[in-house]
């Protein structure tokens, strides 16, 4: 059985609630609008479902048959003299109307989305029986929960004062470690032609596998070159930005 019903009459062709909508929003003439033919046409709609064996929905019929008597009690109302606040009971009971469709669609919307969610057994299936099994306890412990939390504070009792976190304090490679370094190189070693900047650390520096550390060395053995060099005792150079600097010493 359809959701709708559907019309065909002569002032007007479409579903009922769009019918009522128009009516309330003054867009349709009801005097135009023939209530004998809205009621054989629903008729007949109710008649085939039950003719061919599908599913009647009583409450889908009702709600049809409210919309039909509710939009016949409004055709009246045109038709017979008019009264006093007649055209106000008019609109108040084209507003509850639609507050009932607007109800009915949120009903039916509602339904759609609980018929969509996957269900049990068809889209989704319960786990199977759990397999049984039995715990074998081979430890051949038993222990007793109090015993423990005594054995554990008793413990800490022992332990004597806490531990405290000393963080290693690590030792960088200092200006001052370059400075002394390097002139110590230019006075034993005879060094010539251009070098590079890397040539001035220690050997254990350059394999030093922590890179904060390597950087630290070459940003101290920078800053003693660079006094050496105002001294005038070192001299640098560096082609472009960026590029390897190098240096050496001033005959």
């Amino acid at each position: 059985m359809s959701e709708v019903l559907h019309l065909t009459l002569e002032g007007f062709e479409g579903p009922l609630d769009l019918l009522l909508d128009l009516a309330r929003k003054q867009k349709v003439d009801l005097a135009q609008i023939s209530i004998l033919q809205l009621v054989e046409q629903y008729l007949t709609v109710v008649e085939k479902a039950r003719a061919e064996a599908r599913s009647l929905r009583l409450e889908l019929a009702a709600d049809w048959l409210v919309m039909a008597a509710w939009l016949a009690w409004l055709k009246s109302r045109l038709l017979l003299p008019a009264e006093n606040n007649a055209q106000e009971e008019a609109e108040d009971a084209v507003e509850q109307l639609q507050e009932r469709l607007f109800e009915l669609e949120r009903m039916r919307l509602a339904a759609q989305w609980l018929q969509e969610r996957p269900r049990l057994g068809v889209d989704v299936f319960r786990r199977g029986q759990g397999e049984e099994y039995i715990e074998i306890d081979r430890s051949g412990l038993r222990v007793d929960l109090s015993a423990l939390i005594t054995a554990y504070l008793a413990a800490k009792r022992r332990s004597g004062k806490k531990r405290v976190y000393t963080p290693k304090v690590r030792q960088y490679w200092s200006v001052q470690d370059a400075l002394e370094r390097l002139k110590r190189l230019l006075g034993v070693e005879k060094v010539s032609g251009w070098q590079t900047l890397g040539s001035l650390l220690p050997d254990h520096l350059l394999l030093d596998e922590n890179p904060l550390d390597r950087s630290a060395a070459f940003a101290g053995t920078l800053l003693a070159s660079l006094e050496m060099a105002k001294s005038g005792v070192l001299e640098f150079q560096q082609e472009e930005a960026f590029a390897e600097i190098r240096w050496r010493a001033v005959s």
